[in-house]
């Protein structure tokens, strides 16, 4: 017990160190001209009423609503409600698990989701299952499985299911997505995505 405690804490403080490094690299390398403009556009992405102060208890409520709202954006192909639950500016960073070193902003990121809809036939539904959910101060992660279903253009069914690990950020009072980890688990002896395994 005390083992899973440790190894919580200091995944916690790696997160930590990302998203502060991110966040100063991100202040620091022009992507916003300053602090104002950037408060201004954080302040209109998220539609979740704001939650100041509170619990811990209350912030893990508060994302654990950010991801229901993600949920039902994606079941319905909605993906300007997708990314408003994303920090809404070039600091957002993302590894997907399609082929691309990474999404840097949520412009870029908002285009892969793009790409990923225009695969389907009709809207594709997504269930979020193990959410689990830590928050430090301003501060939190969370981890789980995210199960994709569908019919793509070819009719083929898919079936698959992602790791997805999120960071997120309180900024103004509303928690927000400043960054995301999607990835499968890989076949060592193949060198492939298992992408059937559960």
């Amino acid at each position: 017990m005390r083992l899973a405690y440790s190894l919580r804490r200091l995944v916690m403080k790696t997160i930590i160190h990302l998203l502060i490094s991110g966040a100063i690299i991100a202040s620091g390398s022009g992507c916003h001209s300053n602090n104002m403009e950037h408060k201004d556009t954080v302040m209109g992405a998220a539609q979740a009423p704001k939650h100041t102060g509170g619990t811990a208890s209350d912030d893990e409520a508060a994302i654990r609503a950010l991801e229901d709202r993600f949920t039902a954006a994606f079941n319905a192909g909605d993906i300007d409600a997708m990314m408003k639950n994303y920090i809404p500016d070039k600091s957002l960073v993302v590894f997907d698990v399609v082929p691309r070193k990474q999404y840097l902003g949520a412009d870029a990121y908002r285009e892969d989701w793009v790409d990923f809809f225009s695969h389907f036939r009709e809207t594709p539904k997504i269930t979020i299952t193990d959410l689990g959910i830590t928050v430090d101060g301003n501060i939190g992660f969370s981890h789980s499985f995210q199960h994709v279903m569908g019919i793509d253009k070819q009719g083929n069914s898919i079936n698959r299911t992602v790791r997805v690990t999120d960071g997120y950020r309180k900024i103004g009072g509303n928690w927000l997505i400043v960054l995301e980890h999607v990835s499968v688990p890989v076949n060592m002896k193949t060198g492939k995505a298992d992408l059937t395994n559960e």
